[in-house]
C-alpha cells in the first residue's frame, strides 16, 4: 500500500503548469466510438481513470496508440462489441459515457452500473431519462443496464436536475440520432463544451453548449478528427488554494481564467491577493485570512470539487465560515479525518460550520475519495508535524503524480510504500 508523508508548515512557491482536463477526457475518449474513423486527442492526464478508459476502448476492440507524451490516437474500426467488462467499469463512476457512445455506435449496450468515489447516491435517472426520450429501452437487472434501441430519434428532452454526465451522455447518443434534439436545463461546464468540440470536429452539429438549451442535429456518420483537452480548472483550483492556504505564492499557468471566475472570487473575499493574465492566474496568500460563506453549485458556480480544498483553507480564517454543498448529498465524508487533524468543524445538514484561526496538527488520516485526498495534502503542509495520507489510489484518480506536482512549488511530499 502507498502513502504519501508530508512535513508541516511548509509553504508554497513557484510556477505550475495545468493538465488536460480530467472531467473532459474521460467523456471525450468514449465519445471516439461514434466513429468507425481513427482520432487524435492530445493533452492527455497521465491519471488511473484514463488508463482504464483506454482498458476498456481495447477490450471492445479498438487499436490504441500513444503518438506522444500526452496524445493517443484511437482506431475503432474493429470494435464489434458494446459490453464493457464489468471488472473494469466497476471501479468509476465516468465509465457511464460507454452508456451513450455505444448507444450511437450500435444501438445498445450493456453495461455495469459505473462504481467511483462514495458521494453518496448519484443516480443514473435523467441518463435513462434521456435514452428513453431518444427512443431507446432501458432495463436493470441484477446490476446491469441493458440499453436498445431499433432506431435513436431525436427529440425534446427537459432534464429534472442539472447533471453534467446526463447532459454529456445524451449529447453522444443524439450525435448519431436521426433528426434534431434538445436538452433544456442542460448543464454548462466548460468540460461539456469540450466534448461538444471534440464531436463537431468528427463532424456533428452541435450548438449551445455553454448555456441551458444545447442542440443536437443527428448525423449518419462522424468521421477523423484531432483534439486538443482543455487546462483543468479543478486541478487549478487546487493549487491555487493551496497557494493561498500555506500563505505562499504560485503562478498557476495554461488554464482558461474565465472557468476558475469563482474560485478566484472566493480567494479574493478571503484576503489573498488573485492576478489574472490571457492564460494564467498567481495567487498571493496573505498573513491574515477573513471568514468566508461559500455555497457550491454546477457551473458557474463554485465547484463542488473544490469544496474540501476551500474547507482546509478556511479553518485558516479568523472567525466562523459557512460552506453548503448542493450538488452531492454525502461530500463531506472527509470532515471526520479532518477533524483528526484538530480542525473545528460541525454539520449541519449540507452545512459545514467551521470555527477558523486554530493550528492543525499533522496527523494519520486517510483520503475516502479524490478531492478529499488533494484537501488532506493541503492540511498536511499547513499543520505542525507530520501528516502521513493513506488512500493515495483515490488522488491519483484525478491528479497525475501529486507529489511530483507539489515538489514544482518547492514542498516536501513523499510518495513512500509499506
Amino acid at each position: 500500500m502507498e502513502y504519501l508523508l508530508l512535513k508541516g508548515k511548509q509553504q508554497i512557491n513557484g510556477t505550475i503548469k495545468v493538465n488536460g482536463a480530467k472531467n473532459a477526457a474521460v467523456a471525450i475518449l468514449p465519445a471516439a466510438l461514434l466513429t468507425r474513423e481513427t482520432v487524435e486527442v492530445d493533452n492527455l492526464p497521465k491519471i488511473t481513470d484514463i488508463d482504464k478508459i483506454i482498458q476498456i476502448l481495447k477490450s471492445l476492440g479498438a487499436v490504441v496508440t500513444c503518438t506522444g507524451k500526452r496524445s493517443i490516437s484511437i482506431d475503432s474500426s474493429g470494435v464489434n462489441s458494446f459490453c464493457p467488462p464489468p471488472s473494469i467499469v466497476n471501479k468509476f463512476r465516468a465509465s457511464y459515457y460507454f452508456m451513450g457512445s455505444l448507444l450511437g455506435r450500435f444501438g445498445q449496450v450493456e453495461i455495469p452500473m459505473p462504481g467511483g468515489c462514495n458521494l453518496g447516491p448519484r443516480p443514473i435517472d435523467q441518463h435513462v431519462k434521456g435514452f428513453t426520450a431518444l427512443g431507446a429501452e432501458v432495463e436493470l437487472k441484477h446490476g446491469i443496464v441493458k440499453i436498445k434501441a431499433k432506431k435513436l430519434i431525436g427529440t425534446h428532452i427537459y432534464l429534472d436536475v442539472v447533471s453534467v454526465g446526463a447532459t454529456i451522455n445524451i449529447m453522444l447518443a443524439a450525435a448519431r440520432a436521426e433528426g434534431k434534439t434538445v436538452i433544456e436545463n442542460a448543464a454548462r461546464e466548460p468540460e461539456i463544451v469540450d466534448v461538444a468540440n471534440f464531436l463537431n470536429a468528427m463532424g456533428a452539429q452541435v450548438v449551445g453548449t455553454g448555456t441551458d438549451v444545447i442542440k443536437i442535429q443527428g448525423v449518419q456518420e462522424l468521421g477523423r478528427a484531432e483534439h486538443s483537452v482543455i487546462p483543468d480548472r479543478i486541478e487549478a483550483g487546487t493549487f491555487m488554494i493551496a497557494a493561498a492556504a500555506t500563505r505562499g505564492e504560485a503562478l498557476v499557468a495554461d488554464v482558461i481564467p474565465k472557468h476558475l471566475d469563482s474560485v478566484i472570487a472566493k480567494l479574493r473575499e478571503v484576503g489573498n491577493e488573485v492576478e489574472v493574465g490571457p492564460d494564467w492566474v498567481r495567487v498571493k496568500g496573505n498573513s491574515r485570512l477573513s471568514p468566508a460563506d461559500v455555497k457550491t453549485f454546477p457551473y458557474p458556480g463554485f465547484p463542488t470539487d473544490l469544496q474540501a480544498p476551500m474547507i482546509v483553507l478556511l479553518t485558516q480564517a479568523d472567525g466562523t465560515s459557512f460552506v453548503t454543498e448542493n450538488v452531492f448529498e454525502e461530500r463531506f465524508n472527509h470532515l471526520c479525518e479532518l477533524r483528526k487533524m484538530g480542525a473545528k468543524i460541525k454539520l449541519g445538514g449540507r452545512t459545514a460550520i467551521i470555527e477558523g484561526g486554530h493550528e492543525l496538527s499533522g496527523a494519520p488520516v486517510k483520503a475516502l475519495d479524490l478531492r478529499g485526498g488533494a484537501a488532506f495534502i493541503i492540511a498536511g503542509l499547513i499543520s505542525k508535524g507530520e501528516t502521513r495520507l493513506e488512500g493515495v489510489e483515490h488522488i491519483d484518480r484525478g491528479y497525475e503524480k501529486i507529489e511530483e506536482r507539489f515538489k514544482l512549488l518547492g514542498v516536501n511530499i513523499e510518495r513512500r510504500q509499506q
